[in-house]
């Protein structure tokens, strides 16, 4: 699948590009929590493990706002539920960093800010999936890695520069408003009319889809594939606020986190139209897992100094960008086209691949108090190569039995 810059969505109208990059708002409140956060809390001298778990609780509802995702199907567009929660997780945002001095306040609003972009993500990604045909959907799942990506590289150096160059009063509000930039396409896209149902028909109506769905082989296997650790790459998280270790300063940290983390994600999404014809999606995810496990293991090779630090976080953040990319082709593909509960769908996937990303923090936090930066490395390499490993024996067993189904099915037809 070659990437083709300009090339039109044949139902959408705008360029597969520009509709990917409405996802550079999400990006932008990675970057934010997993770069330009722990890095600002490790300059005030905040413990380690108060911003370990600062972050895993400010990026938790990945994991569990799929719970609130069925009035996103619902009353209105889903343009219209992507602009409101946009502007509520701005200003929820603004007001987080105005009370960065309170930890426990900071902590608060930034969980219930990232709670609201995580709406907006599955609004838009159910958005997207009823705009695009099936043919765009691993070009489309790119650019929305893409912009995820770069979003983050982007706003880790502009929230920790702003954060520190101006007053909080100033800054805030300015970080809000970059946030809200993305919003600037929609006007051009395509919005299919709102199902008018009520929401309390739309969480039965879930519960019961989801009964239906998990039914579904391909599903479970998407959820197991997404709940497993084989991919996450959340060392790249842990990793930002660990510049002390490798006597990297907070203004290194920042833009290695910024410009390579770019840089690294530009890299490992346009490598996926190089390999994705080479396995299947599921085979494909796992593999990455493995190979980016192997880089893990060859960083305990290195002395811990700045430059390790940037090869570190770029390296990883390469293996992170594929994965997701990778991940997010899963996902449109399961939602599929025509899925009146299309947004509640595309959640539950994110939500399944945050899981892991959200615990995993956690893990490589334990093997940092473990044995430093070496037990963080061996940690989160032993996790994911385990998980890869009984995934793949998953996936091995289902195709033996689908073929042997296959054929005892074609010698009870035959004559």
């Amino acid at each position: 699948m070659p990437l083709k810059f300009w090339t039109r969505s044949s139902r959408a109208g705008l360029p597969i590009w520009m509709l990917g990059m409405t996802n550079i708002l999400f990006g932008m409140y990675g970057g934010i929590l997993v770069i330009a956060v722990p890095a600002l809390l490790s300059a005030r001298h905040v413990p380690q493990s108060t911003i370990n778990t600062l972050t895993a609780a400010a990026i938790s509802p990945g994991a569990w706002a799929f719970f609130a995702s069925p009035v996103l199907d619902v009353r209105f567009s889903r343009r219209w539920y992507s602009v409101v929660t946009a502007l509520i997780a701005a200003v929820l945002m603004t007001i987080a960093f105005l009370n960065i001095g309170n930890v426990f306040l900071f902590g608060v609003l930034l969980v219930v800010s990232f709670f609201f972009a995580n709406l907006y993500q599955s609004a838009l990604g159910g958005w997207l999936s009823s705009i695009i045909k099936t043919e765009e959907e691993n070009q489309l799942s790119v650019w929305v890695t893409i912009a995820n990506i770069s979003g983050g590289g982007a706003m880790a150096v502009v929230a920790g520069e702003l954060v520190q160059a101006l007053p909080l009063g100033v800054a805030a509000p300015v970080l809000g408003v970059i946030v809200l930039l993305p919003l600037a396409i929609f006007p051009w896209m395509e919005s299919p009319s709102a199902d008018r149902r009520l929401a309390s028909e739309s969480f039965g109506r879930f519960f019961a889809e989801v009964l239906a769905v998990l039914k579904r082989r391909d599903v479970l296997v998407a959820i197991a594939l997404f709940v497993a650790p084989a991919a996450t790459f959340s060392l790249v998280n842990h990793l930002a606020g660990l510049g002390e270790d490798f006597q990297a300063s907070t203004e290194f940290v920042d833009r290695i986190g910024g410009v390579g983390v770019v840089i690294a994600g530009l890299a490992g999404c346009l490598l996926f139209p190089l390999v994705d014809r080479l396995l299947p999606l599921r085979y494909l995810y796992l593999t990455v897992g493995v190979i980016g496990s192997g880089f893990t293991l060859l960083l305990l090779m290195l002395p811990r100094t700045p430059t390790t630090f940037a090869l570190a976080l770029i390296g990883e953040n390469v293996f992170q960008s594929l994965s997701i990319t990778v991940s997010t082709a899963i996902s449109f593909d399961t939602v599929g086209r025509k899925n009146p509960l299309a947004a509640t769908t595309y959640c539950l996937m994110i939500s399944s691949f945050n899981i892991a990303n959200t615990y995993m923090l956690i893990v490589d936090g334990w093997g940092h108090a473990w044995r430093g930066v070496t037990g963080s490395y061996l940690i989160d390499a032993a996790v994911s190569l385990s998980a890869s490993a009984l995934l793949a024996m998953m996936l091995l067993t289902l195709s033996r039995r689908q073929r042997a189904r296959g054929v005892l099915a074609q010698s009870t037809t035959s004559p």
